[in-house]
């Protein structure tokens, strides 16, 4: 495959750079590059000196992808159709919640950028559906609804990202409230280098709370070394690790066997997200969870294992 890349012409060289990419995108600088020898795509240019410089074309072909992998598709199936193929596999699969309640009612009050009835109604429909039913249905959905939103321009970036805070200041509220009920299995919850993906973390973590686990979050981009050591430090029954559907597989896999092997036996390593969909079998010694709903069965698995330390 040719991945040779051609000089921009002046009025080309405006395109989007690496790091604008990945603001906009949230696709991650190695991500892009790796796409870039593998899959022949995405195609930047180069400027003046050198740097890669992204059509905005191409900007937009990736934002759909992205949602797409946000759905739980793999990027090799993603990166080789056109665009407009793309395009009708979103559209086939709205944002749902439930059977007859759609996301749609995010994009008006986002825009209206009315912050505290928006708050307000989010906090009304946590009330409604309950913690649980929020994070695995609500919350998703109205996830999807906002990157459709972006990709099609219904919303701006900093848009998003007030949903995104808003979102996640609703969960810490709710994990707050759900503060010491939680014993067994003491959680430790945290991603590895480059994963930013906080939102996803806190999803896990507040059911993680509702289900009587311990969870202690050191938060997103935790070095390994200082994961092992809270571990050893907090008498840690599981680390578990969130990697999202744009992070790695290559890095995700070989941050687990690191950890893996550093971790003390007795210490579970448990780990999911977007990025290991469909990856169940590829580390030794990990447990992956497909989806959040199966957070909570399988924390009664490890209840039924483990019936001393968890007091049952």
């Amino acid at each position: 495959m040719d991945n040779t890349q051609a000089a921009a012409t002046p009025a080309q060289a405006a395109g989007v750079s690496i790091a604008a990419v990945e603001r906009d995108t949230g696709l991650g600088k190695d991500t892009l590059r790796v796409w870039e020898r593998r899959y022949g795509f995405p195609r930047p240019l180069r400027d003046a000196f050198g740097e890669r410089v992204y059509p905005a074309e191409q900007v937009e072909h990736l934002r759909l992808i992205k949602r797409l992998m946000d759905q739980g598709q793999r990027p090799g199936t993603l990166l080789r159709p056109p665009i407009a193929e793309l395009g009708e596999r979103l559209a086939a699969n709205p944002a749902k919640v439930g059977a007859d309640d759609t996301a749609d009612w995010i994009v008006p009050m986002l825009k209206a950028r009315d912050i505290d009835p928006l708050r307000a109604e989010l906090a009304q429909r946590l009330a409604r559906d309950g913690l649980e039913r929020f994070v695995i249905e609500t919350v998703p959905a109205l996830n999807r609804r906002i990157g459709e939103g972006w990709m099609a321009g219904e919303i701006a970036i900093f848009e998003e990202h007030l949903y995104t805070e808003l979102v996640q200041n609703q969960l810490r509220s709710s994990i707050h409230t759900l503060g010491g009920r939680g014993t067994r299995p003491q959680i430790l919850l945290t991603t590895v280098k480059d994963e930013e993906h906080i939102l996803g973390l806190l999803m896990v973590e507040a059911l993680l709370a509702a289900n009587g686990a311990f969870a202690l979050s050191l938060g997103a981009q935790t070095p390994i070394a200082d994961i092992v050591g809270a571990a050893r430090a907090t008498n840690t029954d599981i680390v578990a690790l969130s990697f999202s559907g744009a992070y790695p597989w290559r890095k995700s896999r070989d941050a687990l066997i690191e950890l893996r092997a550093a971790l003390p036996e007795r210490t579970e390593l448990w780990a999911g997200g977007g990025g290991l969909a469909g990856r169940g079998r590829s580390v030794a010694g990990v447990r992956v969870i497909g989806a959040l709903s199966e957070i909570a069965p399988t924390l009664a698995e490890w209840h039924a294992a483990h019936p001393r330390r968890s007091g049952h």
